[in-house]
């Protein structure tokens, strides 16, 4: 029976699962490295940030004859192939399948504001009003409880018009 290639798990330093999958792929091997698109404070402004799916964490397409393995262990980044006993953990092919079918950028998934938190306005003409933030609206927008006038409101604001109130 001939073997296949079969997906396995590298287990990364931290921080440094980017580095790894760079390493891997200029070195020939299959990587797979699923990463997501999260929204961060970052100097008082909210900006988009490319993060891993999984921290620590990437994939290698490896044939358990025809594979060079040794040069993953040296490989920059990479901390050990994961493994059972002495035996490397294979993925199945439909969860790497499934994980490349599906966007793991959903609206207001990874956002940094949760419904019902008080934010407070840090730019535009409501300046430094507080409001309740209510939801996300497409990735730059948001709607906001706002009362104004002893009303009410919800508006829609700019995402990185908002900072967390303390």
């Amino acid at each position: 029976m001939p073997y296949r290639p079969h997906w396995y798990v590298i287990q990364c330093k931290g921080g440094e699962s980017f580095r790894a999958a760079e390493h891997l792929a200029n070195q020939d091997f299959e990587v797979f490295h699923p990463v997501l698109e999260a929204k961060r404070k970052r100097r008082g402004k909210l900006t988009s940030v490319i993060e891993p799916l999984f921290p620590y964490y990437l994939f290698i397409r490896l044939d358990r004859i025809d594979s060079n393995w040794r040069p993953i262990r040296s490989t920059r980044g990479v901390l050990k192939l994961l493994t059972f006993g002495d035996k490397p953990v294979y993925v199945p092919d439909e969860l790497i399948e499934s994980l490349t079918a599906q966007p793991h950028r959903q609206e207001g998934s990874h956002t940094y504001f949760s419904a019902g938190e008080k934010v407070t306005i840090s730019d535009g003409p409501f300046k430094s009003l507080e409001a309740v933030f209510q939801r996300c609206k497409g990735e730059e927008r948001a709607i906001v409880l706002l009362t104004m006038l002893q009303r009410p409101q919800h508006i829609e604001i700019d995402m990185n018009s908002l900072e967390k109130s303390d």
